[in-house]
């Protein structure tokens, strides 16, 4: 191995060990890389710049918006009541719905935005029925997470497939002549959800819920009908346009971009019509993530090092008599091998990777597809082990912890997890070998 190969290696490992330990701010962790790749000759600051796929930055900035304003709708509370009336006082039902809804919502909006927006419904039911509220707001976190990838719009997971392999909206619903992620992911989320409700049926065994002494009627959420319209409206056309972006040839971070454009001019112009709180300008752009845009953009800078050093084609081309041998081995290696890493490492990067090296693996006439699923699904189910896994299952951890003014052991938070993790995982390997694998291998 070259000598710039090896210090691209080393480079990538010491940030990414700095990103997981939090010994430095990660953003800071994945600048640094950058910057001593550049200085080291791996690649140019140009070369940086060019690695970074702006069109996936923007599709991130763009829906992040529109979740702002469509969470001020109420819509997202009002879908929550609608769940807690129909678990008719039954706990477990409950819990399992309020997740169950999460999930899905998470396919067009941020998982750490979903766990915020269904946390205070969760702790409103546990309040006032007075049974503890971790393990159903660590659910509401597991889910949210669970559904990113099953759409295009949901994680960054699947718009880093869309920006290395150029796959479309649709293709997450159908591609290859057969059903995709979207399918193969609600198969498995039924299964596993259905499986919880077993659990959480003996856990929340003897406790009631009195639904009927909640006299607020679920429509009571959504304070201002005409701006709940307007946010649904421009949310559900920003991802038409986007599913039928090859008619109108823009990229999607455009058409995202449109869309959020459209929704603050329209509050912006008729601010006077509608009766909830709007942000200004300045408000709305601080409450993006800006810390999250910024290691994004090194990551794909980062990765864009490794494939100038030759690191991604020196593993495309170890794997690829291996996968040339049996491609049921090695799609079941991509997953298994990474379903344990993404649990406790950053699982973008890792994934990010991953992806480019499975690209290359495709110039040799080995079929990507099949190795793109594995690797998109494990990756996203794998990450729901721990807080280091998942961004949501912190922020769902912290939540439930001052809510119920404990802290959470570890042994704790795994046994809601490693359960969770473990259906998901074997569920999804086998319906992902059976439509994905088995139809290419020789």
């Amino acid at each position: 191995m070259e000598f710039l190969a090896i210090a691209g290696l080393v480079i990538f490992a010491i940030s990414i060990l700095l990103v997981i330990t939090g010994w430095i701010d990660s953003v800071l962790a994945a600048l640094l890389g950058v910057v001593a790749m550049v200085c080291m000759g791996i690649m140019t600051d140009i070369d940086a710049f060019k690695a970074v796929d702006w069109n996936v930055i923007f599709i991130l900035l763009s829906i992040w918006i529109i979740s702002g304003y469509f969470g001020r709708s109420g819509v997202p509370d009002y879908l929550a009541a609608l769940m807690l009336k129909a678990s008719k006082g039954n706990v477990a039902l409950f819990v399992t719905l309020i997740g169950f809804l999460a999930g899905f919502v998470s396919m067009v909006i941020d998982n750490v935005v979903v766990v915020l927006m269904f946390a205070p419904v969760v702790f409103h039911a546990c309040r006032k029925f007075k049974f503890p509220a971790f393990a159903p707001v660590l659910f509401v976190g597991l889910c949210s997470n669970f559904m990113g990838t099953a759409m295009l719009l949901g994680d960054l997971p699947p718009q880093m497939l869309h920006s290395v392999s150029k796959i479309e909206f649709w293709g997450f619903i159908w591609h290859s002549g057969r059903p995709s992620s979207l399918f193969v992911l609600t198969a498995t989320y039924l299964v596993t959800c259905g499986v919880f409700y077993l659990i959480f049926a003996k856990k929340y065994k003897g406790i009631k819920m009195d639904v009927a002494s909640m006299a607020e009627n679920p429509l009571d959420h959504i304070k201002d009908k005409p701006f709940a319209i307007m946010t649904v409206s421009v949310f559900v056309l920003t991802i038409l346009a986007m599913a039928f972006r090859p008619i109108f040839g823009y990229h999607l971070g455009f058409i995202a971009l449109w869309g959020a454009i459209a929704i603050y001019l329209i509050c912006e112009f008729f601010k006077e019509k509608f009766t909830v709180e709007l942000p200004d300008l300045e408000q709305v752009l601080g409450e993006l993530d800006w810390r999250a845009v910024g290691f994004y953009v090194s990551l794909f800078a980062l990765v864009g090092g490794l494939e100038h050093a030759g690191i991604i084609k020196i593993v495309a081309d170890t794997l690829t008599p291996v996968i040339q041998s049996s491609l049921i081995v090695g799609a079941t290696a991509v997953y298994w091998i990474t379903a344990p890493i993404v649990g406790v490492v950053e699982h973008d990067a890792y994934i990010l990777a991953l992806l480019y090296v499975i690209r290359d693996l495709g110039n040799t006439g080995i079929n990507p597809w099949p190795l793109y699923w594995m690797l998109l699904w494990a990756g996203t189910l794998g990450s729901n082990m721990t807080i280091a896994g998942a961004p949501a299952l912190f922020v769902a951890k912290n939540m439930g912890e001052k809510e119920d003014q404990r802290t959470v052991g570890l042994g704790e938070f795994l046994s809601i997890s490693a359960p969770y993790v473990i259906v998901s995982l074997v569920v999804c390997y086998g319906i992902g070998m059976v439509i994905w694998v088995l139809p290419f291998a020789k």
